[in-house]
């Protein structure tokens, strides 16, 4: 399915209309104009892997991304391997779908541990196990800095700078990096960290919401439509434009206000709100 020409590279994430099944998800981008979707493990196997990617194949739906791996920063041997092996099935899963980017999410630190260097180290290991079978599948893992609020449970890699310094070890077809404006906005080295990125050809996948203040839930579903807040999100695209980035613009937002409401208002509004703070 071709979108229209000024949302040729939209992409909605799944997150977004959660709401929504995913065969609702495939009828109602169809129904929009909206070629391409980011999707997530867990309604992706409760719906059957195989069946999600004919349903993709069949609605002419490209998947930019399949959220998430990571999570490996335990210390202990058990614990990290049974993460690998969640890694690798993801992996799996993102090859199934057709999508050449699966989204990894460090982790946090593990109880009792203050070694964050140290933490990020173990995620440079683990990706430097995981990189080459990813590779073998045609699949990149793609680092996603999160905001420093989620740094002591979720993902000790906060800036893209770090993402950058672990993903440079490897080949650039094998580890990227995402861009998120929800977890970047603040940092005033992320122009340049861009620009770093895109020289690599390393930006992997690029995703959009906004900042609200006060977050109205908490900063784990606090996220804002576009244009509801701080966020200068044309500003990010022509910076990873400019970086040589020529793929999907996905929107990400992490709202239960969007969940309450019709998803195909939801899904209509961010078109608009696309074309009036992005292109």
């Amino acid at each position: 399915m071709a979108a229209p020409g000024d949302l040729a590279r939209l992409s909605i994430n799944q997150e977004t209309v959660k709401q929504w099944s995913l065969p609702e998800l495939a009828e109602g981008c169809a129904a929009s104009g909206v070629g391409s979707v980011g999707l997530w493990r867990a309604p992706v196997q409760e719906y059957g892997v195989e069946r999600a990617a004919r349903l993709m194949r069949d609605s002419g739906l490209t998947v930019t991304s399949l959220c998430r791996g990571g999570f490996f920063t335990a210390a202990e041997p058990g614990p990290l391997a049974v993460a690998l092996d969640d890694n690798r099935a993801a992996i799996d899963e993102a090859a199934t779908l057709g999508t050449g980017t699966l989204v990894l999410v460090s982790g946090g630190l593990p109880a009792g541990d203050r070694d964050i260097a140290g933490a990020r180290e173990r995620v440079a290991d683990a990706i430097g196990v995981l990189a080459p079978y990813a590779a073998e599948r045609g699949v990149r893992l793609a680092i996603e800095p999160l905001h420093p609020m989620y740094a002591s449970d979720r993902c000790v890699v906060s800036t893209l700078g770090q993402a950058l310094d672990i993903a440079e070890r490897f080949p650039a077809e094998q580890v990227g990096v995402v861009v998120d404006t929800y977890h970047l906005w603040w940092d005033d080295t992320a122009p340049a960290q861009i620009a770093r990125a895109g020289e690599a050809g390393r930006i992997a996948c690029f995703q959009l919401a906004d900042w609200v203040t006060p977050l109205p839930e908490g900063v784990l579903l606090g996220r804002g439509q576009l244009g509801d807040g701080c966020v200068d999100l044309r500003g990010f695209r022509e910076q990873v434009d400019a970086a040589g980035y020529r793929g999907a613009v996905e929107v990400e937002i992490f709202s239960p206000a969007l969940w309450a409401r019709d998803g195909s208002e939801v899904l209509a509004e961010i078109a608009a709100r696309y074309r009036s703070h992005v292109l």
